[in-house]
């Protein structure tokens, strides 16, 4: 599932074992551990789908490459410019981009932990990403 990407797969392998020894408390014991271990992996696999999908965007604009030249120096800045705007954010989106992005819980874990539907987390999310996309947008110019 993982573009036969040997190397890649072993890491997602060792990752979701590690999920499974930091969190066993997320084990439904109801379901059979199969269901519960396939879901996780599945899971996995579509995040990373999804987020292959978004650096290829990010690269490809139009059917046209953009390179992106950016020193070190853009990155220190973009990452000042992220932090400022994440700091003037209210705190359940700064809570919101911490958990997703630096965290990277999933989805469902987020909406455990704010006790608020899945659905609203990725509603969340979605206009969260858009917004500060609109605001950083003079780090890559293929966002209109």
């Amino acid at each position: 599932m993982l573009w036969k990407d040997e190397p890649k797969a072993q890491d997602f392998l060792h990752d979701l074992f590690i999920k499974l020894i930091e969190g066993p408390d997320r084990i439904d014991a109801s379901r059979p551990f199969s269901t519960w271990i396939y879901s996780v992996a599945h899971n996995m696999c579509k995040n990373e789908y999804r987020k292959e999908n978004f650096r290829k965007s990010a690269n490809w604009t139009n059917g046209q490459h953009v390179e992106f030249m950016q020193s070190d120096l853009d990155q220190q800045d973009f990452q000042s410019q992220l932090e400022k705007l994440l700091s003037l954010a209210d705190e359940n989106d700064k809570g919101l981009f911490i958990m997703r992005y630096e965290l990277e819980l999933t989805i469902s874990e987020i909406a455990t932990i704010m006790e608020i539907p899945e659905g609203t987390v990725k509603s969340r999310l979605f206009y969260l990403k858009k917004k500060l996309a609109g605001m950083l947008k003079i780090f890559n110019p293929a966002i209109k």
